[in-house]
């Protein structure tokens, strides 16, 4: 037969009022992880139908303590700001010294607690100039990581055996040949949902050969670079920063500037090259996909064969409007890439900061895409291109 197992005592207290006294006894074993009763609970069932609340407060015990933890610790500490609040005399000889001693910790750390006042609310310009201080530092580290990189590309200018050619290579290849699928997917979607859009009007006013232009201009100049971008923000971008940031949580570019190794030119210098060079390429692709999904619905809807399309389209589509679309490409691709890499190497060293930071390299990219468009919307049209 297997030995009966044993069943350690749960905690219990029981209250008694005795004149302006209330006596505590408290039995069982405190363990924090047992059920135990509250100072509150106590109080209320002691207290009811009473004269009012007692003048002193006395704790004993029913018997030989075997063990107690933070339980009794807490419970204790309960008893004493009760009685503190109430002016009340804790009488606490009969509980062990390391009990009282740090109930009377816990007691006065949440004494300082209250008596702390409230943070002062912020008005109106206290609000308005904290955040533009804290803009203004944003936007100087930003303007400091440029200039770093800025001048990790000229001396890999001057010293192109220097450059890591092979972690390019790499990184050309993740964000070039491996996005071509969804970058493809969402400038056809686009390309339709442009499609339909324009159709809506055109039709009305018997344009539909019209929808042509609007496609092929809306694509080259505007649409592909962007989606190229958006896209390339949330799964490059992104990705950039959660590797740097890993590698920053792990000491390992710590390690890198210990050895005399800028983490500009071994890390971040590589990557951007990488995207400055394939976004371009990827917003040509986007452009095709995007004209090929406006061609499909104004067959299909309009009745606009593929060939009078294609020559509408020739019209006002030029070299010049294909470069807009390259040159805004290619500014996209070195934001993203910087912004994925200062993010990253802004991390915080813990699995959270890395998720931040990947979130904030997003946001951050974003940010500076609509800010660059609209910079080269005033300047092409300043130029009249």
């Amino acid at each position: 037969m297997s030995a009966p197992s044993v069943i350690a005592p749960v905690p219990h207290v029981e209250a008694r009022l005795e004149g302006d006294c209330l006596h505590i006894v408290l039995g069982g074993r405190w363990r924090i992880m047992q059920r135990r009763p509250t100072w509150a609970d106590v109080v209320e069932k002691a207290l009811m139908g009473g004269n009012g609340a007692p003048r002193r407060v006395r704790f004993v015990f029913a018997e030989e303590m075997e063990g107690w933890d933070s339980a009794l610790v807490l419970f204790v500490g309960e008893a004493l700001r009760w009685c503190r609040g109430h002016d009340a005399f804790c009488d606490l000889s009969a509980v062990p010294e390391a009990v009282r001693r740090m109930a009377d910790q816990l007691t006065g750390a949440a004494d300082q607690a209250d008596a702390m006042p409230p943070a002062p609310a912020l008005n109106i310009l206290a609000f308005v100039g904290y955040a533009a201080t804290d803009i203004w530092n944003k936007a100087r580290d930003i303007a400091a990581f440029v200039g770093e990189c800025a001048l990790g590309a000229v001396n890999t200018a001057r010293a192109p055996g220097k450059f890591r050619w092979r972690d390019c290579i790499d990184e050309m290849q993740q964000c070039g040949a491996m996005a071509l699928p969804i970058v493809g997917l969402i400038s056809f979607l686009v390309g339709v949902t442009l499609a339909y859009t324009g159709a809506i009007v055109l039709r009305q006013y018997g344009g539909d050969i019209y929808l042509a232009d609007l496609i092929g201009l809306a694509m080259v100049r505007e649409m592909g670079a962007v989606m190229t971008a958006v896209v390339l923000a949330g799964r490059t971008g992104a990705a950039f920063a959660a590797t740097l940031g890993n590698m920053r949580a792990s000491e390992e570019i710590d390690a890198l500037t210990t050895f005399g190794i800028r983490p500009v030119d071994f890390l971040v210098l590589p990557r951007v090259v990488a995207l400055g060079l394939m976004t371009p390429l990827l917003a040509l692709y986007a452009n095709a996909l995007g004209i090929i999904g406006g061609m499909a619905i104004s067959y299909s809807l309009l009745h606009i064969s593929p060939s009078a399309y294609w020559n509408e389209m020739l019209q006002i589509v030029t070299l010049r409007s294909v470069n807009v679309g390259l040159i805004k490409a290619t500014a996209f691709g070195l934001i993203v890439g910087l912004a994925g890499c200062l993010r990253g190497l802004e991390a915080e060293r813990s699995a959270a900061g890395v998720g931040r930071a990947a979130t904030s390299a997003v946001v951050t990219a974003l940010l500076l895409l609509i800010i660059a468009d609209a910079f080269f919307a005033v300047a092409f049209n300043a130029l009249n291109w």
